[in-house]
């Protein structure tokens, strides 16, 4: 492919330790060791826990803190720091903190890394670990008064909860206001409000016009995804619900993730041909799903639903239509299968290439009609640019990916820098675009459609050529799949909306005993105060309109 190797980029010389050298550079702080498939896992005490992190991203440049799983075993809880670096994400490494099974307790990571803070508080949520030295540790994803913590080992399932409505409370108080002769008021805006795209809860403080506070309240649709995940079998019931997680249309990418996972698990290998045609069916679904972001967007800041919303509509269901040749279904797809995909393409297979070769011939077209529409919008350009601008490191403290860390000019995409499908023997471009603000989002997903084309197109040159004989959609996969006990694994791929990452721990029956979901969109999302404080009200809906989240992915 044209793009360069992490190894080849000019900001790759960080230092980064390799994982022999890293007990020595964390000394006695390391009490144990672990061996999980994609990386080696470093057990610490529970009050080390900002001092070993600290050490991993300035010393050894692990700057990535991707995900952070917590669970509960029969002895002991356990928190698991999944650390990358931006700059080679193969580099991977695993912080496991121990805790009491009385009193779970651990030293919180948010001091060094900012996007810690959601996911300790998911943790203390749904598994029940507390956090010493954490800001705001309180529920996430369930209400206030809720009983127990879902994930636990010890929890009732059958206990009945009454949940109430508690006024929210102005976090400026009023003695400040007055001393200051502000004019504050707390703004509602959703849960059921179209600018939040799903049901969704911002809690805006306003002095006049000006956004001087705004915390995004979740969890109105969360499901426990993991845990229906864990009561499902690898083999067969749990692929239909990754689709459930991105509505937009990029359920394709997101069952990638599972099967990437639990191939990893398993030690299944995918037949060329089945990754040809996965690599084509993930861009057609990343195409879907941004051009409901753009055209959506459209709608947030310009109020333009005739024009640009329609026509990305009307694009989208071309897609669609080609989706559902494919796949049988046009949104929640069930279309990948461990070892490769459900089955080949339609027949005649002439028709299905001609119909996909006409939206791709079609489309730079009607790209240039987005970008006149759009980049080229007057309108657009006073709310878009210079408003929610993210700085590269903050948006990296905020464990940030996909076009919302692009947008800021940081060059990360998996589909190159830990290569899966057919990518890495494809000839396309990573898309990054300098200024960190609202348009810069908008014009990566734009420009990465074109990069989407040019890979579709290149896998239909493939599979128009393919012999017959050596077309195999599926691995010969055993019908029950049972991984070692303890065995452990974190994988992600490049989805739609940015690195959606699984954790899985097996315990050797044909559920996992630990499922834990990284959805691009709940860390992007956390970032949305950096990007609004200090604004106005309208760039705090062209900010969050630019982050592109998808609630099922964010509350699961």
């Amino acid at each position: 492919m044209s793009t360069q190797t992490p190894a080849e980029r000019p900001d790759s010389d960080d230092p980064i330790a390799p994982p022999d050298e890293l007990a020595e550079l964390l000394g006695d702080r390391v009490i144990g060791r672990e061996e999980h498939l994609n990386a080696p896992g470093y057990v610490i005490r529970p009050d080390t826990v900002q001092d070993v992190l600290s050490t991993l991203r300035n010393e050894a440049g692990y700057d990535h803190l991707s995900c952070v799983t917590a669970q509960e075993y029969e002895d002991r809880y356990e928190s698991i720091y999944h650390l990358k670096t931006y700059d080679d994400p193969t580099r991977e490494v695993s912080v496991v903190v121990p805790a009491d099974t009385e009193a779970p307790r651990s030293e919180s990571a948010e001091p060094v890394f900012r996007t810690a803070d959601w996911h300790e508080r998911e943790a203390y949520d749904l598994i029940g670990i507390e956090y010493d030295d954490h800001p705001d540790l309180r529920r996430i994803l369930l209400p206030e008064t809720w009983q127990g913590h879902p994930l636990s080992l010890d929890y009732d399932q059958t206990r009945p909860q009454i949940v109430r409505y508690d006024e929210n409370a102005n976090p400026l108080e009023a003695d400040t206001r007055a001393e200051q002769a502000t004019d504050t008021m707390m703004l509602n805006i959703g849960p059921h409000h179209p600018a939040t795209h799903g049901v969704m809860h911002l809690e805006a403080t306003l002095d006049g016009e000006q956004v001087v506070d705004v915390e995004p309240d979740i969890g109105y649709i969360h499901r426990c995804e993991e845990q229906m995940c864990q009561n499902g079998t690898y083999r067969h019931q749990i692929m239909p619900y990754p689709d459930r997680w991105d509505w937009g249309g990029g359920g394709l990418l997101n069952e990638w993730a599972y099967a990437r996972v639990a191939e990893t698990l398993a030690d299944i290998e995918v037949p060329e041909y089945a990754q040809v045609i996965r690599t084509m069916s993930a861009e057609l679904s990343r195409i879907l799903s941004h051009l409901l972001a753009v055209g959506a967007y459209a709608l947030d800041v310009a109020g333009d639903f005739t024009a640009t919303f329609m026509y990305a509509i009307t694009e989208r269901e071309t897609v669609q239509n080609v989706l559902e040749d494919l796949t049988g279904q046009r949104l929640m797809f069930n279309y990948f299968r461990l070892g490769g995909v459900a089955w080949d393409l339609p027949e005649p297979r002439e028709e299905f290439f001609e119909k996909t070769r006409d939206f791709l011939d079609e489309l730079p077209r009607r790209l240039a009609e987005f970008h006149d529409l759009l980049t080229g919008n007057e309108i657009i350009q006073i709310r878009t640019v210079d408003t929610g601008v993210l700085p590269p490191e903050v948006a990296k403290n905020y464990g940030c990916t996909g076009p919302v860390l692009r947008g800021s000019g940081v060059d990360y995409d998996l589909r190159r820098d830990d290569p899966y499908g057919y990518y890495d023997e494809l000839d396309w471009n990573v898309i990054t675009q300098e200024g960190g603000d609202n348009f810069a989002r908008l014009q990566v997903r734009l420009r990465e459609m074109e990069e989407s084309a040019k890979i579709i197109e290149q896998c239909i040159d493939l599979l128009e050529g393919w012999p017959e004989a050596d077309r195999s959609v599926q691995a010969n996969v055993p019908r029950t799949i049972k991984p070692d006990d303890d065995t452990e694994v974190y994988t992600a791929v490049e989805a739609a909306k940015g690195e959606l990452g699984i954790y899985v721990r097996a315990d050797g029956t044909d559920e996992p005993a630990r499922f834990k979901i990284r959805g691009p969109s709940f860390s992007n999302l956390q970032a949305l105060p950096e990007m609004a404080e200090g604004e106005h009200v309208p760039d705090l809906i062209a900010s969050l309109g630019s982050l592109d989240t998808i609630m099922g992915e964010v509350d699961r």
